[in-house]
């Protein structure tokens, strides 16, 4: 109809973004090519093509070969042409110019991933999860011993993070092994046991075990979060590998309704026929459900098609429902879910427009949507093409790229954070770092923890020289490319005495060992989120000699002052989030040249990780613009101080219960959230030898100047060192979180957060209670408040007081600490001026 002549132009032109598919294979690959007409395995293969399928899809073969209609000619024409000749001429016929595979699928003699390049421009993976969990068991574990949960959840959920920058998505066949009825809050003692019934069955694995695959869906969606990865879900109709009963995506709802899990989008595959209303029926009401067609398109008849579509299109939005071939093994089956999703798409929006349902122009938008975009967006696909020429077909064009791409790396640099909260860096060629050093790491002097901010040397004290070398081992789940020298990466290192023997003096490994406790004791997790003040300086010079000044003169919350700053803050918020640090707020705060940028709270561990990407990043784009920014406490005497001020949490199995839940509660907080906190403020003074290590921190920490100087709690009072927040969001008079005001940059945050959850565990194990919150400036209060530590000296001598921090810390470690402040005092008590050039430390 001449009426529908534009919208029939706009489907068979519009390229498509293949979100679902898995690997070609080779001419004399084992997989039989009936496979290519339907699931059915074994004597169920030779009834194929006695299905509506097969026989129209063999017509549509045999017209684009243009060989005689049979199988054996079609087959004949295959082997004739080999598979890269029928390869190219199926994608060029399918206008696909994006394709996301999942290799998870055991095929033989499948090409891999590079190999498709040759055909379509941006080819992406995605990771099946269960295929990733039985290589790790398959391979057994590190050092020959027998697997357990941690020795497995450890591996297995550092390759997913390792992997996460690499690729555009999961996947769960969960459906094809258990069911879609996953329990979100699987047991320890369950997994164990799933684990167990596993690795019973022998080798090679193959994952049956509901509470196992449950257990390793969770850990997995955690990561997909984090990195803020879709999950693709097999739902509905596949081999008979699985019970149609339990693929049904209502099973998901208890998933769906877990809040932990509100923003992960998942992607039900499939159509999830013969639940496709169920599943459009889920993509309307629940945010973060997504639905894919291919598959049923083009396996079922042309009306089974259509009437599956269009059910998928009821409730669900149009901004939701996605096309994708699901091809696999042959280049035919990707041609044929291209043609037949042309003519199904075209003949369900026309059926819209006719009904009345639609406008011409608001189909014409369902086009672009369904085909491309909509996958573009969910899978972060980026096509800075204006069009891709197909002609071209067989030699990738330049002009596509791949968000996640992975640049040519030519050096890896390898950070850690001494005891004075330096950040130090090695740097090895990429070469010999996947050779050597990510297996051996890289030899390092004892010394290095035991260095201040002052003397790149040993300080006296600490029990540590240049005799002796430990290894700095990469933690590879946060190795990443660096967004402004896109020619290096860098990567975490940890502190050990030999490859898998951690070095006692190891500060992640001293948060690890501290947040065991809490877990072990009370199940619990801290949760840490960072605010970032600085100071942007400018170079200038006065007779003759450098200067470094305040980049600008404006007041907080300034205008003019982000518009000053802005393309320097621009490029370190795009930083930051190409590293998957979420960002939540950045403003002028009230120091001449100052700002702060508030990072999204997470747990401790990788807090403390995203912190010191954070100063990486900040620095490193400040001195790309010609500009020094510094995280000193008290970059200037006269003017405001800077801190990293850091919220804390607590969650058991997701949930915020440091927040009341229906509990009687004097102050917003559960019981546990009150122990945890007074444990902290009770402990808060030789905190302070962690949180405010230099002489320089306690310049900062005086009275009204909200830096907390009063040892002392209030209720969103900025002048208390503790402070309880009710942020945008949280039920009327619910605290959710505490901020620890006493917090600087030039802190080690995992020895802080550490020292933090020492104190909070001595709250917990001792039932302590908080006093009654100061509800006024607490210099006005002086009777009823104390001074906090007002000099590192009376800081450090109360952590000497402090068994309960040593005994966390540990002895030898602590030591070094001690040995580092008190050289920070020496140097600083008999240099007055010297403390001016941190700056150039921090």
């Amino acid at each position: 109809m001449e009426k529908f002549a534009e919208l029939k132009e706009a489907v068979e032109t519009v390229e498509l973004v293949d979100a679902h598919a898995h690997n070609i294979v080779d001419l004399d690959s084992t997989v039989p090519f009936l496979n290519c007409f339907t699931e059915a395995t074994g004597d169920a293969l030779s009834y194929a093509p006695h299905t509506i399928n097969f026989k129209r899809s063999l017509k549509e073969i045999a017209e684009l070969y243009g060989s005689e209609l049979s199988l054996p000619a079609v087959q004949e024409y295959r082997t004739r042409c080999g598979v890269e000749s029928i390869t190219a001429k199926c994608l060029k016929a399918a206008r696909i110019s994006a394709v996301l595979i999942d290799d998870g699928l055991e095929l033989h003699k499948k090409h891999d991933i590079e190999w498709h390049k040759n055909f379509i421009p941006v080819v992406g993976r995605i990771l099946r999860i269960e295929h990733l969990a039985e290589k790790i068991l398959d391979e057994r574990s590190p050092g020959g011993t027998a697997w357990t949960l941690d020795s497995f959840t450890e591996v297995f959920v550092g390759k997913l993070k390792s992997l996460a920058k690499e690729v555009f998505g999961f996947k769960s066949i969960a459906a094809y092994r258990s069911g879609l009825e996953i329990n979100t809050n699987v047991s320890r003692m369950e997994a164990e046991g799933g684990l167990n019934d596993v690795l019973r069955a022998g080798y090679p694995v193959r994952i049956t075990n509901k509470n196992f695959i449950d257990y390793i869906f969770m850990r997995a969606l955690e990561v997909a979060l984090h990195f803020d990865l879709p999950m693709q879900i097999h739902t509905g109709f596949g081999d008979k590998d699985l019970d149609l009963r339990l693929a049904n995506p209502l099973h998901l709802r208890s998933l769906l309704e877990d809040s932990r899990f509100s923003k992960c989008r998942v992607v039900l595959l499939h159509a999830s026929y013969p639940f496709s209303r169920e599943a459009s029926y889920l993509a309307s009401v629940y945010p973060q459900v997504y639905l894919d067609f291919g598959l049923a398109v083009p396996k079922l008849s042309f009306h089974g098609m259509l009437s599956s579509v269009k059910e998928l299109l009821e409730l669900a939005p149009m901004k939701k429902v996605m096309f994708s071939t699901d091809g696999c093994a042959f280049p035919e089956s990707f041609y044929l879910g291209a043609k037949k999703a042309r003519e199904i798409v075209f003949g369900v929006l026309r059926d819209a427009c006719m009904d009345g349902d639609l406008s011409i122009s608001e189909s014409l938008q369902a086009v672009k949507d369904i085909f491309a975009e909509n996958s573009n967006q969910l899978y972060k696909i980026k096509a800075t093409a204006e069009s891709f020429d197909l002609k071209n077909i067989g030699s990738p064009s330049p002009k596509l790229e791949i968000i996640n791409s992975v640049q040519d790396v030519a050096l890896v640099r390898m950070l850690w954070v001494d005891a004075s909260g330096q950040n130090r860096c090695r740097v090895v060629p990429k070469e010999r770092f996947h050779n050597l050093v990510m297996k051996n790491g890289v030899g390092l002097t004892h010394a290095s923890m035991g260095m201040s901010s002052a003397i790149d040397g040993p300080a006296d004290g600490t029990n540590l020289s240049g005799v002796g070398e430990i290894r700095l081992i990469p933690d590879i789940t946060t190795k990443c490319i660096i967004p402004w020298a896109k020619q290096q990466e860098m990567v975490l290192a940890d502190m050990h005495l030999k490859p898998g023997e951690a070095w006692e003096y190891c500060p992640r490994e001293a948060l690890r060992r501290a947040s065991k406790v809490l877990k072990d004791e009370f199940n619990l997790e801290m949760n840490a989120g960072f605010e970032n003040e600085f100071v942007l300086l400018k170079s200038i010079i006065v007779e003759g000699k450098e200067q470094w000044i305040p980049f600008d003169s404006t007041p907080y919350c300034s205008t003019a002052a982000f518009d000053a700053a802005f393309p320097i803050l621009h490029e370190i918020v795009a930083s930051l989030q190409s590293l998957n640090i979420v960002v939540e707020q950045v403003h002028a705060e009230a120091g001449n040249g100052q700002f702060e940028i508030a990072l999204g709270y997470t747990t401790c561990g990788i807090a403390a990780d995203n912190l010191i990407y954070t100063r990486e990043t900040i620095r490193a784009v400040a001195r790309k613009h010609g500009l020094l920014a510094t995280f000193v406490p008290k970059y200037a005497l006269y003017d405001i101080g800077s801190g990293s001020h850091v919220h804390i949490s607590l969650s058991e199995n997701g949930k915020n219960v440091f927040m009341a839940h229906g509990e009687s509660t004097q102050h917003g907080m559960s019981q546990i959230g009150e122990q945890f906190m007074a444990g902290v403020l009770n402990h808060l003074p030789s905190i302070l030898a962690f949180t405010a290590p230099v002489p320089n921190s306690y310049d900062r920490l005086q009275p009204n100047t909200w830096s907390g100087a009063y040892l002392c709690w209030g209720k969103e009072n900025r002048e208390a060192s503790l402070r309880t927040a009710c942020p945008p969001g949280a039920p009327d008079g619910a605290v959710s979180n505490f901020e620890i005001k006493a917090f600087d940059g030039c802190t080690n945050p995992y020895l802080a957060l550490a020292s933090i959850i020492a104190a909070g565990i001595d709250g917990l194990r001792t039932h302590l209670s908080l006093p009654e919150p100061i509800d006024d400036n607490p210099d006005n209060v002086k009777d009823k408040v104390k001074r906090l530590p007002k000099s590192l000296v009376e800081s450090v001598e109360a952590l000497e007081k402090d068994v309960v921090i040593r005994d966390f810390i540990g002895e030898k470690l602590l030591t070094a600490i001690k040995g580092v402040r008190k050289a920070e005092i020496k140097h600083y008590s008999e240099n007055k001026d010297a403390w001016k050039k941190l700056i150039h430390r921090y």
